[in-house]
């Protein structure tokens, strides 16, 4: 077993992978016609991806961030921040429409409570005003 020379150093540490847009495109695409055939696991354990990258690479490729990656010839900066910014429009997209949802369910909510109080005040004064008849006999 080799020591590392330094205190500090990792030695023999594993890297993390990193993906091209080209390649997460050509991949989600091979997955995705093969999946028809039911070879799409051959394809992640020939390259040694989990069904997790698919998914997350997918929702980039449909939010627009693997397609403005791909295409860009510009500075590396400039097409990382309108991949970026698109992601993020994307985001916060879905965030509006989830709290419109929920915003419509207590509204909803808040009216019915307001018919429910509506009627029980009916109620209770249809009961104050009807005598109440005694038991004795």
């Amino acid at each position: 077993m080799t020591l590392p020379s330094t205190p500090g150093d990792q030695g023999g540490r594993p890297k993390r992978r990193t993906f091209t847009a080209e390649y997460k495109l050509r991949i989600v695409a091979e997955y995705d016609a093969a999946k028809v055939t039911g070879e799409g696991a051959a394809i992640l354990r020939r390259e040694g991806l989990y069904h997790s990258h698919i998914l997350e690479w997918r929702a980039a490729r449909d939010a627009g961030a693997l397609t403005a990656l791909g295409a860009r010839k510009s500075p590396a900066g400039d097409g990382r921040r309108r991949s970026a910014e698109a992601a993020e429009v994307e985001r916060l997209r879905r965030r509006n429409e989830r709290l419109e949802t929920d915003l419509a369910r207590t509204k909803t909510a808040l009216e019915i409570m307001g018919k429910a109080h509506a009627l029980l005040e009916t109620l209770s004064e249809s009961a104050d005003e009807t005598p109440v008849r005694s038991r004795r006999r």
